[in-house]
């Protein structure tokens, strides 16, 4: 049995979950319409160039979490996955998990974009196991600050050997699917990493590795 890993934004989904579910706050007139937009988009270009200051876009990203109740939240990501996640799911994607399912391997999402965003996703994609950007909370709301390491870049790799240990899983023989150049980090530790519909970096940089390059588009 060996390890599957996915990435999730622009991977298995045409898009990327943490910038839609920006939008859809954006369209539920429940953030600034100015100064949060150019937000959005900023941190999108930054995170495309692999310029990303993490803990500055969790703070912004992370504060209509802490500002509305868990069932405003809950009724909103309802909405969100109809609209906006629903139509983006990859159907090769969707068939690529059943492959690794039918394998017998053990399925991962790993993520930069939060496990409140991340977690319906995954389960809809019948993905049990997630490791994604955790969201602090305290009595039951969000505070706005984020628990442990981030689950970006370099972090991927920190959290994902964290929840290695105490399993009877390793990297030896795991695959991990990604289309980042964010991600060559842990591309790198992995015996199997596949370029998915790569960014420009990402697949130079898979070219020159001789890694192995597929697309889940149509």
């Amino acid at each position: 049995m060996s390890l599957a890993i996915f990435d999730l934004d622009n991977t298995l989904l045409s898009i990327d979950s943490d910038h839609a579910w920006g939008e859809f706050l954006l369209e539920q007139g429940a953030v600034d319409p100015v100064a949060y937009k150019e937000a959005n988009d900023r941190f999108m270009a930054d995170y495309e160039a692999g310029t990303l200051d993490m803990a500055e876009f969790l703070a912004v990203a992370l504060k209509p979490l802490a500002e509305n109740s868990p069932e405003q939240l809950a009724a909103w990501h309802q909405q969100f996955m109809a609209s906006k996640i629903e139509p983006h799911i990859l159907p090769r994607g969707e068939e690529l998990i059943a492959r690794h399912r039918a394998r017998g391997d053990t399925l991962l999402i790993i993520t930069a974009t939060n496990r409140f965003i991340t977690g319906p996703i995954a389960e809809r994609l019948g993905v049990d196991e997630l490791i994604a950007v955790e969201p602090e909370m305290i009595d039951g709301r969000y505070t706005g600050r984020v628990s442990g390491v981030p689950s970006y870049r370099e972090g991927k790799v920190t959290r994902l050997e964290q929840w290695l240990e105490g399993r009877e899983l390793s990297l030896h023989d795991a695959w991990f699917y990604s289309d980042s150049h964010n991600d060559l980090a842990l591309l790198e530790r992995v015996d199997h990493p596949v370029a998915v519909d790569p960014d420009e970096t990402l697949r130079q940089a898979a070219e020159e590795r001789g890694w192995k390059i597929i697309s889940l588009r149509d």
